[in-house]
Formats: structure tokens, C-alpha cells, sequence
């Protein structure tokens, strides 16, 4: 199946090495535009309707957010492409979507060309990246929506109700407030640090907690926390004295 693709790059040496790479690994993809700026981007996805958007996320005159809030629907995938890991690169990771850090490597290219093709040849709706562009539409929300892709759907869980997670091998389970766990086929290590700002600690290799719904620390095996819902929870001896200054700071 050949994907009609646009590329909105700024920077011509990226642009063409991402051609290259396309051309010479991804014979599927067809460019039929690239673009360099915002309002060209923009223009370029209207007149062409592309299956595909390789977007760079840091454009000089603005981001690849603002060509994303210019469409009411997302009707494209879109392979969002950045030179750095943390511009942006939060909201993306809320919104479960995937993205390649420049230089781009081609095995990685490879895999997000062919998940596009197969949400596209599935005629599945993009659901991950229209809530991403609903959360880059309401900047500063402080309780955000995470989206927790499962086998058999994708959950968008806010994240006040998620009280902890635990590892199991490669994947990570959320424990919710009001809801039955939902298992994601991702680590706790993806989710250490996207929560780390809405006071969530990792308190123990396998547990990461909400230290909203903390009642006490125990003085049982070697420290132990409970939480509101009566789950315990062990501390690790190489994270208890953070546990006790974040514990310490608490209102």
C-alpha cells in the first residue's frame, strides 16, 4: 500500500536526509510535499490530503503543534520527528504516540511507517493523536489525560484517579480510584518520569506511587507505605530517605 506523505522540516539538510532514508528503506511512502514553516505546512496538508505528516516538532516560526491546530480531525498519521527529547516530547508520551529523535534511525523509521500503514489499511481512527491536539488546544491543564494503550483498546485515564503503578516484566499496571486496573504494555521506567511533575515518586524498583493518596509510612519491614484505598506498599532502602523528605514536605 503506497502512503502519499508531507514532510514539514525547516531545516533543508534534515529534510533531505529524511528523504533519503524514505526513498531507500520505506518504499511504500510517496512525498508529494514538504514544507518548512507553519502556514505552509498547513497549506500543504489541505491541498494534498495526505495519508502521512512527518512533522518536526520545533519549527523557527512556531511548532508542529500549531499545524496540528488547524484541523478539527486528524484524517492523517502523523510521525512526529525532533531534535530534542524534551520539547513537546511530554504531551506526546501523555497521548501514547510515538516519535524519532533526529538522526533518525532506520529501523525505528521502519516501525512507525509500518504501525501508520496498519492503522491506515485498518481504516482505524486515530484517536491518540485527536486527544493529543485537545491537550495542545488547552495548555496549562494541570490534571491531563493519560492515555493507557491496552490490547484491546486505549484508556484515557486523568490523572488524579491513577493511585499507583506497579511493574511486571515489560509491563506497567495502573491501579485506579474508581476503576478496575488497566495493564499497559509498556514499563514503569516510560511513566517515572512523565508523572514525576503530579506527584508521583518511584518508591520501590516495581512501585510507583501518587503521594496524593498516601495515609502513612510503616515501620514494618523495613518501611512500608499505606495508602487511602489500604494498599501497602514497600519502600526500598535506596529510595526511603526520599520518601521521608517528600513526605516531610507534604501540606
Amino acid at each position: 500500500m503506497t502512503l502519499n506523505a508531507v514532510i514539514i522540516e525547516d531545516e533543508l539538510p534534515n529534510l533531505e536526509n529524511l528523504l533519503g532514508l524514505l526513498r531507500d528503506w520505506c518504499p511504500d511512502v510517496r512525498v508529494v510535499a514538504s514544507a518548512g514553516t507553519v502556514a505552509t505546512g498547513i497549506e500543504a496538508i489541505q491541498k494534498h490530503s495526505p495519508a502521512l505528516v512527518f512533522l518536526d516538532i520545533q519549527l523557527q516560526e512556531g511548532t508542529g503543534f500549531d499545524v496540528l491546530k488547524a484541523f478539527d480531525t486528524a484524517d492523517f498519521e502523523v510521525i512526529f520527528i525532533t531534535a530534542y527529547d524534551q520539547y513537546g516530547i511530554q504531551a506526546i508520551k501523555f497521548a501514547a504516540l510515538d516519535y524519532l529523535l533526529k538522526p533518525v534511525d532506520i529501523p525505528e523509521l521502519q516501525t512507525a511507517v509500518g504501525k501508520a500503514q496498519d492503522r491506515i489499511g485498518a481504516r482505524q481512527k486515530n484517536e491518540q493523536l485527536e486527544h493529543l491536539i485537545r491537550m495542545i488546544r488547552v495548555p496549562g491543564n494541570d490534571q491531563p489525560r493519560l492515555a493507557l494503550p491496552t490490547l484491546q483498546e486505549t484508556r484515557y485515564v486523568r490523572v488524579e484517579e491513577i493511585i499507583r503503578c506497579e511493574a511486571s516484566d515489560n509491563y506497567t499496571r495502573f491501579y485506579l480510584k474508581q476503576e478496575a486496573p488497566v495493564v499497559v504494555a509498556k514499563t514503569l521506567k516510560e511513566y517515572v518520569g512523565l508523572l514525576k511533575d503530579y506527584d508521583f515518586h518511584r518508591v520501590h524498583q516495581s512501585h510507583l506511587v501518587n503521594f496524593r493518596y498516601v495515609k502513612s509510612l510503616l515501620r514494618e519491614d523495613g518501611g512500608v507505605l499505606l495508602l487511602e484505598d489500604g494498599t501497602k506498599v514497600p519502600v526500598s532502602r535506596q529510595h526511603m530517605e526520599a520518601v521521608k523528605q517528600v513526605l516531610n514536605r507534604l501540606p
